[in-house]
């Protein structure tokens, strides 16, 4: 709960846009307040019990700030809530994260079929935590560090979506150039090589690497990302088509199908590919 005795930070701030989430925190946060007045201790009293700051009690109870689970775990014995408090974490932990990213999670994890091709960086599922902070990190203007632990948190918690059962087919094409590249330096290059290998090997997972003195391709413009859902319906997203916007409709998917289909023909087979990373590796 602490470091070098400086309590550590207990959550994000609120984004205001995302009214949802807005209400959840607000209701978790009235919750603890009036639990904390019904047993006659202080924020600062009750901060010190917990081991976060007066302020920061202040910023949770007023609907400001998302707790994590521990806190409100703490909360709930020091308040002597019988699992009450505790309870609320079932409701934060589904506004946690910034509502694109839960939007994404959503379908992601109702998708059977994932299709991704990735020309600059590596894709979200397949980032190790280390990857993802260095990239957040070289954002420009930057982000505050709050943030850039907040994002990192919740691109890792996308990756579940490998834990389902059944698991989605999910096909990832991406450039040499993005595995060439030594992200964070490199210790955590090699610790994102070892996660493709890892990834690659599953087998509901599909990893090709597109040879940068491969012919020219459909993917040149940028990424295409492909969902297919159980009920037969897809959605689709592309840099170089429809002006980047999500697309539902069965000719317009058809084309970024197309697209895909010609790209990961193009691209280095599985097997291949994987030897590819692991001669990487063994050159890092």
């Amino acid at each position: 709960m602490s470091v070098d005795g400086e309590a550590v930070d207990p959550g994000w701030d609120v984004d205001p846009d995302d009214e949802w989430g807005v209400a959840v925190i607000a209701t978790v946060g009235r919750q603890l307040k009036l639990r904390r007045e019904a047993v006659g201790m202080r924020a600062a009293e009750f901060g010190e019990a917990v081991g976060y700051g007066e302020d920061l009690v202040y910023k949770i109870e007023g609907g400001k700030r998302i707790p994590r689970q521990e806190y409100l775990d703490r909360a709930d014995e020091v308040l002597g809530a019988g699992g009450l408090i505790a309870a609320t974490w079932e409701d934060v932990k589904k506004v946690r994260y910034p509502k694109k990213v839960r939007e994404l999670a959503k379908l992601e994890g109702q998708a059977v079929e994932i299709g991704v091709y990735e020309s600059n960086s590596v894709h979200g599922l397949l980032q190790t935590a280390e990857h993802a902070r260095a990239l957040f990190e070289a954002a420009q203007p930057p982000y505050s560090q709050d943030d850039v632990e907040r994002m990192v948190v919740a691109r890792l918690a996308r990756q579940s979506v490998f834990d389902r059962d059944p698991a989605p087919s999910i096909h990832f094409v991406l450039e040499e150039a993005v595995v060439r590249r030594p992200v964070g330096g490199t210790m955590v290059w090699r610790q994102q090589l070892e996660r493709l290998l890892e990834a690659g090997r599953l087998r509901s997972v599909t990893l090709q690497i597109m040879p940068t003195n491969s012919d020219a391709h459909p993917g040149l413009d940028g990424k295409i990302e492909l969902l297919k859902f159980p009920d037969g319906t897809a959605v689709g997203r592309s840099d170089g088509a429809f002006n980047g916007r999500p697309i539902t409709d069965p000719k317009q998917l058809r084309i970024l199908e197309l697209r895909y289909g010609t790209i990961r023909a193009q691209a280095l087979p599985p097997r291949e590919s994987l030897a590819f990373v692991e001669q990487l590796l063994g050159e890092t």
